[in-house]
């Protein structure tokens, strides 16, 4: 657990991009240090992309299913890379029981209050892209947009993609703001969800400009990692989280660093 103080100035941090190819680098390695749990915890992701694409192709149940249970569950794989890190952080010997069990233990707190965060942040915007639609193109004669596009080449229908865009834009950043460092701060401090997604804004806010070239970095390795059937995944998620781990340890190591240990005044 953090201190107090160090739970306090972290916020207050401000990152630069050395930080964060410090982060890339720290998360490299803790993948090569531990390659099975990394793979392991990566699945998740991968066969979730699969499911998506193969169960709830053309089949809307299926689709929302998953879709919802996703932002549930995928947060423990985060957990337990992020777990992974934090033992080989305090040198701690990697043992799959205690890993597991530190993963499963968190189904009682805080993380799971995150997964419905983004659960009800999916059903925005799955409202939003329905709503849109209508909007723009519900007056225009049905067709079958999986096997053409010609009606999104339309006035109305370019107007659509382009609001869809913006507004998926911004839910995408206001997601990324609220967790980026809420996950892993409920893993590593004894706080509470809304707790930590303040402190996930408000360092999101002091490091503009940072914040947002990690989002982009994040953002385009994901996805060249979907293009071959979501298999590159399996090693750009574990990069990326340790790395997200190392990025919000920084201030709290620096703070250690800098503030020398309390004594207690001799008698």
């Amino acid at each position: 657990m953090t201190t107090t103080l160090q739970a306090q100035t972290a916020p207050d941090y401000r990152y630069s991009i050395n930080d964060l190819v410090r982060a890339l680098i720290l998360g490299w390695f803790d993948f090569q240090r531990a390659p099975v749990f990394g793979i392991v915890f990566s699945l998740i992701y991968v066969l979730g992309g699969l499911a998506l694409l193969v169960l709830g192709a053309g089949t809307f149940v299926w689709t929302l299913a998953l879709a919802l249970g996703f932002p549930i569950i995928a947060p423990f794989a985060a957990t337990g890379l992020y777990e992974v890190s934090r033992r080989i952080e305090a040198h701690k010997q990697l043992d799959w029981a205690e890993i597991i069990g530190v993963v499963w233990a968190e189904r009682g707190k805080q993380i799971p209050w995150m997964g419905v965060v983004l659960m009800l942040i999916f059903l925005f915007w799955s409202f939003f892209a329905h709503m849109s639609f209508a909007l723009f193109l519900g007056s225009m004669t049905l067709t079958n947009i999986s096997t053409s596009y010609d009606m999104f080449l339309t006035g109305s229908g370019l107007a659509m993609v382009g609001f869809q865009v913006g507004v998926g834009a911004l839910t995408a950043l206001v997601t990324f703001a609220l967790a980026w460092q809420s996950f892993p701060a409920l893993l590593d401090q004894d706080i509470d969800f809304v707790t930590a997604m303040i402190r996930s804004v408000r360092t999101f806010s002091a490091n503009l400009a940072v914040a947002l070239i990690w989002a982009a970095v994040i953002a385009c390795a994901l996805f060249v990692a979907m293009l071959p059937l979501f298999l590159g995944l399996l090693v750009v998620m574990p990069v990326l989280g340790h790395a997200t781990w190392h990025l919000y340890r920084l201030p709290l190591q620096d703070q250690a660093i800098v503030s020398p240990p309390r004594t207690e005044p001799r008698l």
